[in-house]
C-alpha cells in the first residue's frame, strides 16, 4: 500500500513516476439528502476527494448541520473527560479492543451520557469519602500528639502539688495561725484550641498569633512526622499540631479569624483523658470503615474506566469521522428544492471510477431512489499538486516541499534528490567507517519499523524515524564515498590491492617527507592510501575534492537547466525555451563548463596547466598566448568563441523575451474579446471558465522589463556564485577528513603510546564519545544542512517555482492519530 503525499488513497492503484504530479480534475457531485451522509463516509474511507467550501460565506452557526457538529463536539468533550481519568488512574486505552463498539452515533451518546454521568457522581462520593479519610486522619494525629502534652501538663502539674504539700507540712509550727486567709479573687478559666497548621506557615501563625492578642496567649505546636494529606488540596502537607490557650470571647474570635487565614484546620479536643481515648478508639474504627468504602469504590471505578479503556479508541474514531463528514457537509450547497446537496472538489483522475463506484454503493446501502450524479467541470483555476509516494519516496518529497510545493504538473525535483541528496551529503561526510555507524543506526529504527510507527515519539526521534530511509542512504553513498576517499575513521587501507608507490631507498625510513617513486599501475579504485600520510596528502587532496565540487556543481546546475527545458516544453512555452534555457545553458557552459571540461582534460594528460590562470585571463587578455598553459590545441579560438556566446546570451535572455510577452497578451486580449461575441447561456455549465484572473489585466511592459532585467542579473551573478557555493563540498569534506584524523591521531594512538591500561581506556571512551558527539551528529548535521542549501537554492532555482498547494482529499486516513 503505498503513502500519498498530501492525502491518503492512493495505495490501491498503480503507482506512477514522481516526474510531475497526477493529473486532477474538478468534479461535481449532486447528492440526495437521503443518503449524503453515508455518500461522504464512503469517499472518506476513499480519501481521493478534496472538497472545496461553497458556503464560506457563511459563518459556522448559520450552516445546515452547525446542531451535529455541535453534538459530536460535546461527544468529544466527554471522551476527553474520560481520557483524563483514565490517565490520572494510570490506564491507557486499549488499541485493539476485543469488544465490538457502538456504530450508530445516537446510542453512542446517549451510552457516553450515563458513563459521564455515573463517573461524575463516583468522582463526587470518593472526593467526599477521601476528605473525611483525611479529616479524620488529621483529627486522630491532634488526639494523640495534644492528648500527649496534656498528659504530660498533668503529671508535671501533679507531682508540683505533691512536692507543695510534702513542703508545707514540714513548715508547720506553732506559729502557723489557725484561720489561715482564703484566696478571694475569681479563678480564671482558660479556653483552647487544638488543631494542624501547614509547618511552612507555622512561624507566620505563632507570629500573628501573638501581635494579634497582645501576647495573651499560650501556644504549643508539635510536628508530625509524615506528611498527611490535606482534606482541602489532596496534597500531601508537613504540618504541626497546635494547642492554643486564651482568655476571654473576642480572643477567641480572633485565633478563629486567624485560624481561617492560616488555613489552619481545627478539630474538637477534650482535655479529660478518658474522653480523648474513647475519641481515639471511635476514630480508629471510623477510618477502618472508610478505607475499605473507599478501597471498594476505587475498585469499581477502576473496573468502569477498563471497560471505557477497551472501547475507547473506536468510540473516539466514530466521533471523530461523524465531526468530519458533518463539517464536510456543512460545505456542501443546499439546492433549493431541499431534496439534494451540490458538492465540489478536486479528485485525481485515475480515482474517477473508484469515486463512482463508492457512490453507486452509497445509494444502494442507503435505499435511496435515487443515485448520486457525478460529473466533471471545466475550469481554469490551478489544480493542487498530488504525488502518490510509500513510505521510501515521502520523505525525499518533505525534503522538497519544505521549499515548497510543486506547481500543478510541474517538474519535480524529489525524484533527482532520491540520489543527489544522499550523494552530496556523502561527498562531505565520506568515511566508509563512519558510515557504518550511520548505516546500522539506521537499520534499527529500519528493523524495528511496525513497532515504533504506532508509537508516539520524542520530536528528535520521530523526525529520525520518519528521515529513516534519506538517511539509509545517506549512509549507503557515505560508505561509496569513504571507499573512494579510502578512509575507515581517517585510516586508509589498501582493500582493492598494493598501493602504486614504493619507498625511494630499501629502509623506508624517509618516505613521508622525501616523496615516493611509482612501481606498479595506478591503484585500481579510489585514493591510493599511500597519499594518506605523505607530505602532499593535503595539497593533493584539496585540489582532488575541490575539482570534484565543481565538476559536480556545474553538472547538477546543468541538470537543473535542462529540467527547466522540459517544463517549458510540457506548458507549451516556446519563449522559454529559446529565450530562457538556450541562453542560460549557453552562458553556464562557456564559463564553468569549459572550465570544468579543462579539470577532465588536465587529469587526463597530466598537465601542468594553471586552470586559475586559465580563467582569469581568458576575460582579462583573451587575445594573448597561452604558453605553458595550453592544454590542447585551438584552446585560445575555443576560448574567444565560448566568451563571445557568453556575452551574447546576456541580451538573448533579457530583451526579447519581454517583447514577445506584450505581443502574446495583445493576442489573447484580441482573441478573448472576439469570443465574447459568441457565449451563450450553456457557459454557465462551466463554472470560472471566463474568470481567468490573468485575461484582462493590463499588460505593465515596464514591469514585466524589469522582472527580466533582475531575473538575467540573478542568473550572471548566481552561475558564479552558484558555482563557488559547492565549493562547502571540498571544506566539509577536507574538515570532516581533518577532524577524524586529529581524533585517532591526538586521542587514540596518544593514549596507545603511554603502554598503559587505564590510560588506553580512557582514551577509548575519549575517542568513542567524540566520534559520535562531534562527526556522527554535528558533522551530519552541518553535511545535511549544506546539501539541503545546495538543492534548494543552487539546483531548484533553474527550473522550480514551487508556488502549488497540496492536495488535501477528505480522508478518514489522516486524522486517526490526530486529536480533537
Amino acid at each position: 500500500m503505498a503513502e500519498s503525499h498530501g492525502g491518503g488513497g492512493g495505495g490501491c492503484c498503480p503507482p506512477m513516476d514522481l516526474f510531475r504530479s497526477e493529473p486532477m480534475q474538478l468534479v461535481q457531485i449532486i447528492i440526495p439528502i437521503e443518503s449524503a451522509h453515508v455518500t461522504v463516509s464512503y469517499l472518506g474511507e476513499l480519501g481521493l476527494v478534496q472538497f472545496k467550501d461553497l458556503n464560506a460565506e457563511k459563518s459556522p452557526f448559520q450552516r445546515t448541520y452547525a446542531a451535529q457538529i455541535k453534538k459530536c463536539g460535546e461527544m468529544a468533550r466527554k471522551l476527553r473527560f474520560f481520557k483524563d481519568q483514565m490517565l490520572k488512574a494510570g490506564l491507557t486505552p486499549s488499541i485493539k479492543s476485543t469488544t465490538r463498539a457502538d456504530n450508530n452515533i445516537d446510542d453512542l451518546e446517549v451510552k457516553l451520557g450515563e458513563l459521564e454521568a455515573e463517573l461524575v457522581e463516583m468522582n463526587a462520593n470518593g472526593e467526599k469519602l477521601r476528605r473525611s479519610y483525611s479529616e479524620l486522619v488529621e483529627y486522630k494525629l491532634v488526639l494523640h500528639k495534644a492528648g500527649e502534652f496534656f498528659s504530660s501538663a498533668l503529671s508535671s502539674v501533679t507531682a508540683e502539688q505533691r512536692g507543695m504539700e510534702l513542703r508545707q507540712t514540714a513548715e508547720e509550727s506553732i506559729e502557723t495561725p489557725l484561720l489561715q486567709e482564703k484566696d478571694l479573687s475569681k479563678q480564671i478559666q482558660l479556653g483552647f484550641l487544638a488543631g494542624l497548621v501547614p509547618r511552612e506557615k507555622s512561624m507566620a501563625f505563632e507570629r500573628i498569633l501573638f501581635r494579634a492578642t497582645r501576647g495573651n496567649v499560650f501556644l504549643k505546636q508539635v510536628a508530625v512526622e509524615e506528611p498527611v494529606i490535606d482534606p482541602a488540596s489532596g496534597e500531601k502537607v508537613e504540618k504541626n499540631v497546635f494547642v492554643i490557650f486564651y482568655s476571654g470571647e473576642r480572643v477567641k474570635n480572633k485565633i478563629l479569624k486567624i485560624c481561617e487565614a492560616f488555613g489552619a484546620n481545627r478539630y474538637p479536643f477534650s482535655e479529660d483523658l478518658e474522653k480523648q481515648a474513647e475519641g481515639i478508639t471511635e476514630v480508629s474504627g471510623r477510618l477502618s470503615e472508610l478505607k475499605t468504602t473507599i478501597d471498594a469504590g476505587l475498585l469499581h471505578r477502576g473496573n468502569l474506566l477498563q471497560t471505557i479503556g477497551d472501547q475507547f479508541e473506536q468510540w473516539n474514531l466514530l466521533v471523530k469521522k461523524e465531526k468530519s463528514i458533518y463539517h464536510t457537509l456543512n460545505m456542501l450547497s443546499l439546492d433549493v428544492t431541499k431534496k439534494c446537496l451540490v458538492a465540489e472538489g478536486w479528485s485525481p483522475v485515475f480515482a474517477t471510477k473508484q469515486i463512482q463506484e463508492a457512490l453507486n454503493r452509497a445509494a444502494f446501502d442507503s435505499n435511496s431512489q435515487v443515485g448520486a450524479i457525478f460529473q466533471v467541470l471545466h475550469t481554469k483555476e490551478a489544480p493542487p499538486t498530488y504525488f502518490r509516494t510509500n513510505k521510501f519516496t515521502s520523505a525525499f518529497q518533505e525534503i522538497v516541499d519544505a521549499y515548497g510545493v510543486a506547481k500543478y504538473q510541474e517538474a519535480n525535483p524529489g525524484v533527482y534528490t532520491i540520489v543527489t541528496f544522499p550523494f552530496l551529503f556523502a561527498v562531505m561526510f565520506g568515511d566508509w567507517g563512519h558510515g557504518i555507524c550511520l548505516l546500522l543506526a539506521t537499520l534499527v529504527f529500519i528493523i524495528r519499523e511496525k513497532k515504533l510507527s504506532g508509537q508516539k515519539l520524542g520530536d528528535i526521534t520521530e523526525m529520525t524515524f520518519g528521515g529513516r530511509y534519506v538517511i539509509l542512504m545517506m549512509a549507503l553513498f557515505s560508505i561509496y564515498t569513504g571507499l573512494v576517499y579510502n578512509e575507515f575513521f581517517s585510516v586508509p587501507f589498501e582493500l582493492f590491492g598494493p598501493s602504486a608507490y614504493a619507498c625511494r631507498d630499501l629502509s623506508c625510513r624517509d618516505a613521508t617527507t622525501a616523496g615516493l617513486i611509482k612501481v606498479r599501475e595506478a591503484y585500481p579504485f579510489g585514493v591510493d592510501p599511500v597519499w594518506h600520510g605523505s607530505r602532499s596528502e593535503l595539497p593533493f587532496l584539496n585540489s582532488l575534492k575541490m575539482k570534484m565540487s565543481i565538476l559536480l556543481g556545474v553538472a547538477q546546475m546543468d541538470l537543473g537547466i535542462i529540467l527547466s527545458y522540459f517544463n517549458a516544453k510540457f506548458f507549451k512555452n516556446g519563449v522559454n525555451i529559446w529565450f530562457q534555457f538556450i541562453p542560460q545553458l549557453i552562458f553556464l557552459n562557456s564559463l564553468f563548463g569549459y572550465l570544468s571540461l579543462l579539470i577532465i582534460v588536465k587529469w587526463c594528460t597530466g598537465s601542468k596547466a594553471d586552470l586559475y590562470h586559465v580563467m582569469i585571463y581568458m576575460f582579462l587578455s583573451p587575445t594573448d598566448e597561452l604558453g605553458e598553459n595550453q592544454l590542447f590545441p585551438g584552446q585560445k579560438t575555443t576560448q574567444l568563441v565560448l566568451l563571445l556566446l557568453a556575452l551574447v546570451s546576456v541580451p538573448w535572455m533579457l530583451i526579447p523575451k519581454p517583447f514577445l510577452l506584450k505581443k502574446q497578451h495583445e493576442e489573447r486580449h484580441q482573441s478573448e474579446s472576439y469570443a465574447l461575441l459568441q457565449t451563450t447561456d450553456d457557459d454557465s455549465l462551466q463554472p470560472e471558465a471566463n474568470h481567468d484572473s490573468h485575461g484582462h489585466e493590463e499588460f505593465e511592459f515596464s514591469e514585466v522589463f524589469v522582472h527580466q532585467l533582475i531575473h538575467t542579473i540573478e542568473f550572471v551573478l548566481g552561475a558564479v556564485s552558484n558555482t563557488a557555493s559547492y565549493l562547502r563540498l571540498w571544506a566539509l569534506s577536507l574538515a570532516h577528513s581533518e577532524l577524524s584524523s586529529v581524533f585517532y591521531e591526538k586521542v587514540l594512538m596518544l593514549a596507545w603510546g603511554f603502554n598503559n591500561v587505564i590510560i588506553l581506556i580512557v582514551g577509548i571512551i575519549v575517542f568513542i564519545f567524540a566520534t559520535v558527539g562531534v562527526l556522527l551528529v554535528m558533522e551530519t548535521l552541518s553535511a545535511f544542512l549544506h546539501a539541503l542549501r545546495l538543492h534548494w537554492v543552487e539546483f531548484q532555482n533553474k527550473f522550480y517555482e514551487g508556488d502549488g498547494y497540496k492536495f488535501y482529499p477528505f480522508s478518514f486516513a489522516l486524522f486517526g492519530d490526530e486529536d480533537e
